[in-house]
């Protein structure tokens, strides 16, 4: 048994922690402030946990395509990705899973990894999303110690049910995607048969200097289709590859896949308003009151040449946008503005964006110089300072984004857990079909069943709030008496 003792948290510094639950913001909403160091030295002492393998989304696989523009959205964004009807631009996807190890089965029960990146004629524009619409957290202080509990029991170095029950059932705001994970779509039929999502809740910029808050989905035109849970055990056996070969194959046949692209749009104003929080990443927008906007394809049609060099070393990173294009006050964006560059820079090299798969298409000027690897000539004999009378590159007040309102006291605000923590999940369980919530149910009892009676109940707690037949049929899995 573990020493019930009580220790106190502290920073590696040793100074006690008041508050290891929710980010420094200004105002209830965000955005974060950079004087949190508690968070930032939590993400970046993350983000060196392993050498030299993704912390996260280790196991991937990946493809060159084109993106499409099918309708015209400029009323919305001045990007030029967006410009013309009939514009291509050059993409690099890369699949992958979360929690496993580099050498981990296709087929687990997991979130998959979609991100995009978008070799635009502005810079490189990353949409760094996974294949469902929501997230686990919406507060990245938090998102370090979810991992923890998604990976390995440091005595024993296995992984433990007891340990993602216990993280998700104090965490009632994890039970919108827990529901998802647990459902037939926690294992989709390789990478092809399953949508892709932004997740977060970004901007677009239009030449009037408006701004909207903007969400992408990919839907994929292949036709959802999964894998029952011994179907996919059967195959993490005998071909743990499964959904890598599938898609290279798939290529190699030019079969090419392909995905619908489509954006919801809110006007700036209308998210002080809006009956929860639009930048919350554990919640969707209803189509209902945000419709789905068609705005092109994507198609994926060309293998790499070397999987180490183009997509292992592959960086993608929501701080990479253009203009037009820009973030919002969604704290887990925010979080990973900072933590996805970091981790490359640790991983490949402060240079990573000059290795072939990540240099944008056009011409860089900056005034960052030296360190590991450089090999693409550092600018030559060029000034490498700025303000300078030398002829060295300027900035441009035209690429300006408009100011973002914001207020409040600068503060950790905890996160008030909301009707909508378990509406949205119950809507969710409410809408499948009979026999996919009887999947759900014993794919939930299967893993839930293996730890203490305490969590079990604790757990059972969210699904009765979501739907009461959702925590009955839990409960009468697990043989509990309500």
């Amino acid at each position: 048994m573990e020493d019930k003792k009580e220790k106190k948290l502290t920073t590696l510094a040793g100074r006690p922690i008041a508050d290891n639950q929710n980010s420094l913001t200004a105002g209830e909403r965000g955005p974060l402030l950079a004087e949190d160091f508690q968070l930032f030295e939590k993400l970046a002492h993350f983000n060196r946990e392993r050498i030299p393998e993704r912390i996260v989304h280790a196991k991937g696989a990946g493809a060159y395509g084109t993106f499409t523009i099918k309708r015209d959205i400029t009323q919305y964004t001045k990007a030029k990705v967006f410009s013309e009807i009939g514009k291509k631009t050059d993409v690099f996807l890369r699949f992958s899973t979360v929690a496993g190890e580099k050498g981990s089965a296709d087929t687990v029960r997991d979130v998959r990894g979609f991100a995009l990146k978008f070799y635009t004629e502005e810079g490189n524009w990353d949409l760094v999303g996974n294949n469902t619409p929501v997230f686990f957290l919406r507060d990245p202080y938090k998102f370090m110690d979810f991992i923890h509990s998604q990976k390995r029991v440091p005595q024993t170095n296995l992984r433990s049910d007891i340990m993602q029950w216990d993280f998700w059932s104090l965490s009632p705001e994890t039970l919108h995607q827990v529901t998802i994970l647990f459902s037939d779509r926690g294992i989709p039929h390789g990478f092809t048969h399953m949508n892709g999502y932004g997740s977060h809740t970004y901007s677009f910029i239009n030449a009037k200097d408006e701004r909207f808050w903007v969400k992408f989905h990919f839907k994929t035109q292949q036709g959802i289709k999964n894998f029952t849970q011994e179907e996919a055990n059967e195959i993490a056996g005998s071909n743990p590859d499964w959904g890598t070969q599938d898609l290279f194959e798939r290529i190699e046949r030019k079969e090419f896949p392909k995905w619908t692209v489509y954006v919801q749009i809110m006007p700036e104003k209308e998210a002080e308003t809006y009956k929860w929080n639009p930048f919350d990443l554990t919640k969707v927008w209803p189509h209902a009151d945000y419709p789905l906007i068609e705005v092109g394809e994507l198609e994926l049609n060309r293998n790499p040449e070397n999987y180490y060099a183009e997509v292992e070393q592959a960086a993608f990173a929501p701080a990479n946008i253009v203009p037009g294009i820009g973030f919002s006050p969604d704290k887990m964006l925010q979080g990973r503005i900072f933590a996805y560059t970091d981790a490359h820079r640790y991983r490949l090299g402060a240079n990573y964006e000059t290795l072939p798969v990540n240099k944008p298409k056009v011409e860089v000027q900056s005034y960052h110089r030296d360190g590991f690897m450089r090999h693409d000539g550092n600018f030559g004999k060029q000034v490498n300072y700025e303000p300078n009378t030398m002829g060295g590159p300027k900035e441009n007040p035209q690429y300006k984004e408009p100011p973002l309102k914001i207020s409040g006291d600068a503060d950790r605000f905890g996160q008030p857990i909301v009707d909508a923590d378990f509406i949205q999940p119950g809507n969710l369980y409410r809408i499948m079909p009979a026999d996919e919530q009887e999947r759900l149910i014993t794919n939930i009892v299967g893993s839930l069943k293996k730890v203490p009676i305490e969590i079990q109940k604790r757990q059972l707690e969210h699904f009765l709030k979501a739907d009461q037949s959702y925590g009955e049929r839990v409960a009468k899995g697990l043989g509990i008496e309500l």
